[in-house]
């Protein structure tokens, strides 16, 4: 088995890259002016700090985005195997989207995809707030911690 050309392809791949590195540095200006190390953002002039504080909605919707977007990548190559695969085929095609589709409702119900105002969001924030605040009296809540005080009172 000759491996020449994959040799001969994987040299000229790395001398490319270092020739246009080198180039670069060679022939790349070099300044130091006020404006070189500021942020750019498409002309927009910067006007807070990049560290700000999203809402985890944000995080939620992209997290979803990607799963039922791979979603969608399984359907295309689904599609294109469709006649070979046959019947076997379609009913695991059902399977998957049915489970896809028993994960949304799971999200919707859970409210993953609410933004804004909801009915019984309020009282759902508020029994989650009551919670947390009872778990972090009992100390962070579990069998183990309340049996670990009642040996650290019996100690003191």
């Amino acid at each position: 088995m000759d491996l020449w050309p994959l040799a001969v392809h994987f040299a000229l791949v790395v001398f490319l890259a270092v020739a246009m590195v080198a180039l670069s540095y060679v022939l790349g200006q070099r300044h130091q002016e006020k404006a070189t190390g500021q942020p750019y953002e498409s002309g927009i002039q910067v006007t807070g700090s990049a560290r700000g504080r999203l809402s985890v909605d944000f995080y939620l919707v992209a997290l979803l985005f990607v799963i039922f977007d791979l979603e969608v990548a399984f359907l295309f190559s689904w599609a294109i195997a469709a006649r070979d695969l046959g019947w076997d085929g379609y009913g695991g095609l059902l399977v998957f989207v049915g489970i896809l589709v028993v994960g949304l409702i799971y999200e919707w119900r859970r409210g993953a995809l609410d933004w804004g105002w909801t009915p019984g969001a309020g009282e759902r924030a508020r029994a989650a707030r009551a919670a947390s605040r009872r778990a972090l009296a009992e100390g962070l809540g579990g069998p183990r911690s309340r049996a670990s005080r009642k040996v650290e009172g019996s100690v003191h």
